[in-house]
């Protein structure tokens, strides 16, 4: 989960800045979290009170309104109902790492990711997107190689992650869907040589580069066995005490799964 957020930071200077080089800053002036981050940690909040995703999405979209969500999470966040909004937004997958930590078994995995993705990103490929992300963090923390990782998401889920980041990053464009955030995410994954190269490698692809790095920082901290020490500091140095005090207890509870 952390490693999501410091993915979420690293990358936020660069979402509608793109770039294409895996050379810049990893920690410029400007970092900031954002909605990646507000909704993770409202995941793993969930999931250590046993409380109710939908309602503690709604309270953190309160306590942090500016934060940059969608604009149908806006919508949907600000209303009474309860009703999904058929989203395949890459929204589902930026905030699923904790699911892919938090619980014993791959089919778990894949059960809480489709429960928790579907209360507001119920289409076929939003819940894809969510799998796909938690399904490789729970692989890479439980001892898989990458070519297990790549294997079992191109055969469950159809994402073709045959393309290498120098195919994809010339023409790779900023895209908000799950289809188009989610297989560059975890390619940048598997060609990374650790965490740190992992985010650069996503930012560098020239996308929605806090969402891209998100995702393929949950995934390379599962793998890497967590996160460097600067990184980590770094990184509950620019969250608040609220979202720093809930990241670190979640980070704790892992210790006994």
């Amino acid at each position: 989960m952390i490693g999501a957020i410091a993915g979420d930071i690293i990358g936020s200077v660069y979402e509608f800045n793109q770039i294409k080089t895996t050379e810049f800053e990893l920690f410029s002036p400007e970092c900031k979290f954002t909605d990646d981050t507000v909704l993770t940690v409202a995941l793993a909040d969930s999931i250590l009170h046993n409380e109710s995703y939908e309602r503690k999405m709604k309270a953190y979209y309160r306590r942090y309104p500016q934060a940059g969500y969608g604009s149908l999470f806006h919508v949907w966040a600000r209303s009474n109902t309860s009703e999904p909004y058929y989203s395949y937004g890459h929204g589902a997958a930026l905030r699923i790492s904790p699911a892919g930590f938090a619980f014993s078994s791959l089919d778990e995995v894949l059960k809480r990711a489709k429960e928790f993705t579907e209360i507001t990103h119920n289409h076929p490929e939003g819940i894809k997107g969510a799998q796909a992300t938690a399904a490789s963090i729970f692989l890479a923390r439980t001892g898989k190689g990458k070519a297990e990782i790549k294997e079992f998401v191109e055969t469950a889920f159809g994402y073709d992650l045959s393309r290498t980041l120098n195919e994809i990053r010339p023409d790779y464009r900023f895209d908000e869907t799950c289809q188009g955030t989610v297989p560059e995410a975890i390619t940048a994954f598997l060609e990374s040589r650790d965490f740190e190269d992992a985010v650069r490698k996503a930012v560098s692809l020239g996308g929605d580069s806090d969402t891209l790095a998100c995702i393929t920082g949950g995934i390379a901290q599962a793998f890497y066995g967590g996160i460097p020490k600067f990184i980590e500091e770094r990184t509950y140095n620019i969250l608040d005490e609220e979202l720093g005090k809930t990241t670190r207890e979640f980070m704790e509870s892992l210790q006994s799964i």
